[in-house]
């Protein structure tokens, strides 16, 4: 099993689209390196932490997995749409993308500068300025230490507020 980060902007397609979808195409990546992970990296049951991107509040908002393989995107061979690709044909498509099933929202974002100011996150690319990519591989061991930080100093209804305890296991 692999382990991704995964980023889209809400204005175009977040978290709360995908809940309400259960299931999506991953469309409009193009960029062949995604592209390439995407066909050849990316498997049926891969965990992928979905981060939001050009928004007021950046960072990981959520958990889905890959529920189908990589795809040819329909939107490549649509004259007129924003992803259209007049290079791409049905029988030699240039853009892929697979399906992701919605897991969980998570009750508070996990921001970029929180995920800056730790250095377990320290050598992911998107981290650094410049990087582009969209679809990132991650660790394990920083795909839950993202899930445990997104659990943690939760308030809980009522008035007292107080922490949830969180697992030191991974599920």
């Amino acid at each position: 099993m692999r382990y991704w980060l995964m980023k889209s902007e809400p204005s175009e397609f977040g978290i709360d689209d995908l809940k309400r979808a259960g299931l999506s195409l991953w469309d409009g990546v193009r960029n062949y390196q995604v592209r390439n992970m995407f066909r050849d990296e990316m498997k049926i049951g891969d965990l992928a932490l979905f981060y939001h991107s050009s928004t007021k509040n950046v960072g990981v908002v959520g958990e889905m997995v890959v529920a189908k393989a990589a795809a040819p995107d329909p939107t490549q061979f649509i004259p007129g749409h924003q992803y259209y690709d007049a290079k791409s044909t049905p029988n030699n498509p240039r853009w892929l993308g697979p399906t992701m099933r919605y897991i969980n929202k998570f009750s508070q974002i996990v921001s970029l500068e929180t995920l800056k100011s730790d250095q377990r996150f320290s050598d992911l690319p998107f981290i650094k300025k410049g990087n582009r990519l969209s679809v990132i591989p991650i660790t394990k061991a920083q795909y839950y230490a993202i899930v445990k930080l997104a659990s943690k100093n939760v308030r809980l209804a009522g008035p007292t507020a107080t922490r949830t305890k969180v697992s030191e296991t991974n599920p």
